[in-house]
């Protein structure tokens, strides 16, 4: 069994929960996902399946999508609704000011991360420390939000702002939250997240953990095959001579893809389409850097 399996996790499940139960179902050990999803969130996780694993990092990479649901004027210490309370200030902004701050937070940005968060600092867990009470300087990573918009508002001492947010890997919506709090003069924390899409994978496509659990091991069925799993690089077709060279790893001719940026990634695919390798662009030659034969 190889592919990516896609996930509608449910509210309350860890990314964890979710990988080990589709190893129970399909009782295959070589399984992992692609972007961590915290326990609140619900919505799409890429999940790979045997071979698969070796590419999550091409799904990783893609932008997300989310749709997020803050209050204002209330902070946690997770900046979600998981955490405790830490702050309550009114914050009787309207839908106009939240407009105003709004661009400042568009385009490549600067976010530093939260200390529930999963980052290593001097070998340890952020979210290590926080248990423990402890916090520390965090430096400031640039990210970027490819589209952020307003979708809901709904004025109060304590505004709900629901908006729609296409970032790149590593962005923390929370701290997004938060930080458009802050812009405002006070605070907010995310009571509701939910993940549509990793690059083009959607959650519209994706299974429920009931719907695994029942198929068991005929999930394979449901996978997504490794080809259109990444459909977002470009590809390139090879004749079957070609083809056998790529499955031992032989490097293309850069005139083979004349078009592809240096360090970019592309698929290579036999005449019927199937994923033979992923291969990056380098000099003069296309050299495979994951080989799936």
């Amino acid at each position: 069994m190889i592919g990516f399996l896609l996930v509608d996790k449910p509210q309350g499940w860890t990314s964890h929960d979710v990988v080990a139960k589709v190893r129970g179902a399909t009782r295959i050990k070589k399984v992992g996902h692609a972007g961590t999803l915290d326990p609140m969130a619900t919505g799409l996780l890429v999940v790979a399946i045997g071979r698969a694993t070796r590419l999550l990092r091409f799904v990783q990479g893609l932008p997300k999508t989310y749709l997020a649901h803050a209050v204002l004027g209330v902070a946690t210490d997770t900046l979600d609704a998981d955490g405790a309370v830490l702050e309550r200030s009114p914050l009787p902004v309207g839908q106009d000011d939240v407009e105003s701050v709004l661009d400042r937070f568009r385009g490549p940005i600067l976010q530093v991360p939260p200390m529930v968060s999963a980052i290593k600092v001097g070998g340890q867990r952020l979210y290590e420390m926080a248990r423990r009470g402890e916090e520390i300087e965090r430096e400031a990573r640039p990210v970027t939000i490819h589209q952020l918009d307003v979708i809901d508002f709904a004025p109060s001492d304590y505004p709900e702002l629901a908006f729609r947010v296409v970032c790149s890997t590593g962005t923390y919506v929370r701290t997004l939250a938060d930080d458009i709090g802050r812009a405002l003069g006070g605070r907010a924390h995310l009571d509701g997240l939910r993940r549509t899409s990793i690059g083009s994978l959607s959650v519209e496509d994706s299974h429920s953990i009931d719907s695994i659990a029942v198929a068991g091991e005929a999930t394979e069925a449901l996978l997504v095959d490794p080809a259109d799993a990444l459909a977002d690089l470009p590809s390139l077709v090879v004749a079957e001579n070609v083809a056998e060279g790529v499955r031992h790893g032989v490097a293309l001719a850069r005139s083979s893809f004349p078009d592809l940026d240096d360090d970019s990634h592309v698929r290579v695919l036999d005449e019927a389409g199937r994923l033979l390798a992923v291969c990056k662009a380098n000099g003069g030659s296309i050299k495979p850097e994951v080989v799936l034969g």
